[in-house]
């Protein structure tokens, strides 16, 4: 009968892997010709068991690695794996692959395993990563122009409605006026208004207002 295939079992049937181990204990180290253990392979599906069997039963380099040059730590998918090679294990955490990557840092270019990079980032003293870009914070808001002042402070209810909600009589009177006229949306209505608006902002009275746009159309 044919021997079934190790890493299929390190996949989904561990229990089967360490009994065709126990009977044939050098397939425990194996490599595929891209350098995938049977350690990768248990590292990856999460089965620490098997792990753990695989380098302190049947010998297995915990830091064994493959063509990219990347121990079973790259393929780590949950802190539960990432800590038993860590801390029962003894994998070499500061290992680079061939492309300059630490475990850590690899997950976190690919934008994979959040908790297991926060893991490894404590496990080997890594600052954590900066939210701000190398022109400032970001999303910044843009700087106050020199000659405009801002204070930052409370203000109780009864002085956010001391007076600046009233609204003054005449002034209504004047936008009812123009918004009832049938020409209303005429480009001289429109000024009107645009003018009525600009003297109530500027201070002026709605009396001058009055005066003013009665004048530019008399």
């Amino acid at each position: 009968m044919a021997q079934p295939n190790p890493y299929l079992l390190a996949c989904d049937n561990p229990s089967g892997l360490l009994e065709l181990l126990r009977a044939n204990p050098a397939i425990a180290s194996t490599q595929d010709e891209h350098g995938y253990s049977l350690l990768h392979a248990a590292a990856s599906y999460g089965h620490t068991d098997l792990l753990r069997a695989l380098v302190q039963e049947f010998g297995v380099d915990v830091n064994l690695l493959d063509e990219d040059g990347e121990t079973c730590l790259f393929v780590a998918e949950t802190p539960k794996v990432a800590r038993c090679l860590v801390e029962e294990l003894g994998v070499n955490c500061n290992k680079t692959n061939d492309d300059g990557y630490k475990a850590h840092e690899k997950m976190e270019a690919d934008d994979e395993f959040p908790q297991v990079v926060a893991y490894l980032r404590d496990v080997v003293g890594a600052p954590a990563p900066s939210t701000d870009s190398a022109e400032g914070p970001l999303n910044a808001p843009p700087p106050i122009p020199e000659n405009m002042k801002v204070n930052i402070g409370t203000m109780s209810e009864q002085e956010a409605n001391a007076g600046g909600m009233e609204v003054d009589p005449e002034f209504k009177r004047r936008i009812d006026e123009l918004a009832a006229r049938e020409d209303f949306n005429s480009q001289a209505t429109q000024d009107e208004l645009r003018a009525l608006v600009m003297d109530a902002i500027s201070g002026s009275s709605i009396e001058t207002a009055d005066r003013e746009t009665r004048r530019r159309t008399e």
